[in-house]
């Protein structure tokens, strides 16, 4: 089927296909869903400056979605989009995945292929040297564990063994960033320790001297860990 200019400017329609990329529109335009929105199956929205998605409810049939190179945030809200089942946005403003993929597990329950590259909250290696492959692995077991039915995430095909790997430990692969959290004791408190204590409630007096004995593995994560702090002799 030949490709074909609409009669809107910047809209380019081939069947059911969509696209319009480039045009610098904050917003997604009217025309757009009223003329297409009932048969349209691709939409490419790529290159522009969307900031919300406003006017998406109007693509009942949507299947894949593009929305690379956008301002779009956290905080974005899709309607609900039964048959959607590929999710492109790479390459926005989005730092925090925790709501984000709350969201799309009610509002997208069909998709199988999602995509953040280039997001602050996707750590891939070659777009931060900051981060390293174990960063990138986590994040993809907290995404797994949100939404169990992915079969494609970012550019790579979601394993089995990610799969088991995200359903028993992909809960707690949050990934905090230290420089967005205050110093002091509340650091600690916003990770979730609560004034943590190894040591069992209550105190001992001299004459209790029982004790327990087991193993204890600490495991350290990424290249910026610090398993190469000593312990002293007198806080043993």
């Amino acid at each position: 089927m030949s490709v074909m200019a609409s009669n809107d400017v910047g809209v380019v329609v081939d069947g059911t296909q969509v696209s319009y990329i480039s045009q610098d529109c904050e917003a997604i335009p009217e025309q757009l869903g009223s003329k297409h929105g009932l048969f349209t199956k691709r939409l490419d929205l790529s290159f522009n400056l969307l900031r919300s998605l406003e006017g998406l409810e109007e693509f009942v049939c949507l299947e894949e979605l593009i929305l690379d190179n956008n301002l779009l945030r956290s905080d974005l809200q899709l309607p609900r989009l039964p048959y959607l089942h590929t999710l492109m946005i790479n390459k926005n403003q989005i730092t925090e995945l925790d709501s984000l993929l709350d969201h799309l597990a009610e509002v997208v329950p069909s998709l199988k292929y999602l995509s953040l590259l280039g997001n602050v909250a996707c750590p891939n290696e070659l777009v931060n040297l900051d981060n390293d492959e174990n960063d990138y692995q986590r994040y993809r077991f907290f995404i797994l564990h949100k939404m169990p039915n992915l079969k494609f995430l970012d550019a790579r095909k979601v394993t089995q063994k990610e799969q088991r790997e995200a359903s028993t430990r992909g809960v707690f692969m949050k990934v905090v960033k230290p420089k967005e959290l205050a110093t002091g004791e509340s650091d600690l408190n916003t990770l979730g320790f609560h004034q943590y204590t190894p040591l069992p409630q209550g105190t001992r007096d001299g004459s209790n001297h029982k004790g327990i004995f087991a193993k204890c593995r600490y495991a350290y994560h990424g290249k910026h860990s610090e398993g190469n702090r000593f312990i002293r002799d007198d806080q043993l």
